[in-house]
Parts: C-alpha cells; sequence; structure tokens
C-alpha cells in the first residue's frame, strides 16, 4: 500500500508542476524579457549619450582629411643583375 501511495503522490505533484507551469512559466519569461529590454535599454542609453556630447551640432561642416604622404622614389633604385639558368 505505501508502493502505491508514493507513485500517488509523485503523480499528483508532477500534474500540479505542470499545470502551475502553464499557468506561470509566460508570466515569468515575460518578466526575464521585460528586465533584459530594459538593461539593454540602459547600455543603449548609456553609449548613445555618449555619441550625442561628442557629436558637433546640427548643420556644421566637419572635413577630415587624411595625410598623404609623398613617395620619395627615385628612378636609380639599385643595380640589375641579370640572371640566367645553369643546367
Amino acid at each position: 500500500m505505501g508502493f502505491l501511495k508514493t507513485i500517488l503522490i509523485v503523480l499528483l505533484v508532477y500534474y500540479l508542476l505542470k499545470i502551475l507551469a502553464k499557468w506561470f512559466a509566460p508570466k515569468l519569461f515575460k518578466y526575464a524579457a521585460k528586465k533584459t529590454e530594459e538593461h539593454f535599454k540602459e547600455q543603449f542609453e548609456g553609449f548613445a549619450g555618449q555619441q550625442t556630447q561628442e557629436e558637433e551640432q546640427i548643420g556644421d561642416v566637419i572635413i577630415d582629411r587624411k595625410t598623404t604622404k609623398k613617395k620619395n622614389s627615385s628612378k636609380n633604385v639599385g643595380e640589375y643583375i641579370d640572371f640566367e639558368e645553369i643546367e
């Protein structure tokens, strides 16, 4: 009789947990998604805040030019050696 009682209790607990999971799992996932979204918004606002402080005002024209180095190449590079194949 004790064995049947144990099996019955295990089955009741299993089905009770299944029912509770159906009710509370969506709410739990929504809560976790909401918290994650808030965390990412905070991170993004911090990142976006840094960029807006560094940016110039709207309408300002900024020209960034790359420095170009002139290559100092001479036509006299070195001595030319003609190689021949030896068989």
